[in-house]
């Protein structure tokens, strides 16, 4: 009830309370340190991440090369098929389109599961990338004394942008 009858103590008091809080937040905000860290850039540009492209890619040759094989002779038989039809008995008209649907459906087959495997193959490279790219976020904080480290963000100020540091460190 006291506080009710005195309005300008009420005042003085929330007046005091508020600078005194953001006293205590200006203080807490100089020791609070923050970075950003581009993981995208990480699976994009860094040593690591080319190395591992390649090396998929190699792995994969041989079933690439195996698929455009299998599609080239789709094609090859689709076109004879085209040029010969007009001549071609309902007998033998059929067979050849059962082989054609036949070979469609090999490629396709083949195909879906060689992007699948391909997929996987991928994000196992990108994740151990990532798990190394963690490790190193750590590291670089811990040694900075970071607060905190983001990862996505609207706006970046590249003072702050620690990206650059992991990517030397992964190349190492």
């Amino acid at each position: 009830m006291s506080h009710i009858s005195n309005p300008s103590k009420l005042m003085r008091n929330f007046f005091f309370g508020a600078a005194s809080l953001l006293a205590f937040a200006q203080v807490q905000a100089q020791d609070f340190k923050v970075a950003f860290f581009n993981g995208q850039r990480v699976l994009d540009e860094s040593v690591p991440a080319k190395i591992a492209s390649s090396r998929i890619e190699q792995e994969f040759s041989k079933r690439k090369k195996e698929l455009d094989e299998v599609n080239e002779r789709f094609r090859s038989a689709y076109r004879k098929y085209e040029k010969d039809a007009p001549s071609l008995s309902e007998v033998e008209r059929l067979r050849r389109q059962r082989e054609l649907t036949e070979l469609d459906q090999d490629f396709n087959r083949k195909q879906r599961i060689y992007n699948e495997d391909l997929a996987q193959r991928r994000q196992e490279e990108a994740i151990a990338l990532g798990e190394r790219a963690l490790k190193i976020v750590r590291q670089i904080a811990e040694a900075e004394k970071i607060d905190i480290v983001v990862q996505d963000a609207s706006y970046v100020n590249p003072r702050i942008d620690i990206t650059d540091k992991v990517l030397k460190a992964l190349s190492k």
